[in-house]
């Protein structure tokens, strides 16, 4: 593994985990439509491959709701707050090596994803999941760093209307854009209204 996939699972607690197995049970990927997953597979995209090779797809939302309403009704809530609920374009998947004990039969083998996995505190993760109170955490920490960069930004704006020296507004200037970025990184979860 390379060292930034090592430092984002160095910091999250490895014992938050209940072992209930519902993460692994009903999952869906908001990003990627089965099809988009399929075809980026096909053209070799590791990430793709290895969430086909780990997940199969359920025939439908209500298949999926079977095997765990909550989870499922969790997961379309969460999408539609953020806008990114389209029915037409939703699956949700199973993992197909989780066992009756909710274990992982290729634990060691498993894909970076399954180990990253609550990558972020953005995650939708089950409701009761040990992790619910970390993902808080890194949610509130992600919005204070942009709350920080748009203060940082107004002070900048000011500096940059007060100063004559060219040099100095580049620099300004430059600066703006890292702290723009921080703020696009975050953009799908409503970072431009926080």
């Amino acid at each position: 593994m390379n060292s930034y996939i090592d430092n984002i699972i160095s910091q999250r607690p490895k014992d938050l985990c209940k072992k209930c197995g519902r993460c692994c049970r009903v999952a869906t990927n908001n990003k990627y439509t089965y099809n988009q997953l399929k075809n980026m597979a096909s053209d070799g995209n590791e990430y793709a491959q290895d969430f086909i090779k780990v997940f199969e797809p359920y025939p439908s939302i209500e298949a999926a709701r079977a095997v765990d309403a909550e989870i499922v009704d969790n997961i379309i809530k969460n999408l539609k707050e953020q806008n990114l609920y389209d029915e037409n374009d939703i699956t949700f998947y199973g993992c197909r090596y989780i066992t009756d004990n909710n274990l992982c039969s290729i634990y060691e083998e498993r894909p970076i994803m399954c180990s990253l996995c609550p990558a972020n505190g953005w995650v939708v993760i089950p409701p009761n999941c040990g992790y619910e109170s970390w993902g808080f955490m890194k949610r509130e920490e992600d919005m204070r760093k942009v709350r920080r960069a748009k203060e940082e930004l107004i002070d900048l704006e000011v500096m940059k209307k007060k100063t004559q020296n060219e040099e100095l507004s580049k620099k300004i200037e430059a600066v703006e854009k890292k702290l723009g970025k921080t703020i696009d990184m975050f953009s799908e979860y409503g970072s431009h209204s926080w």
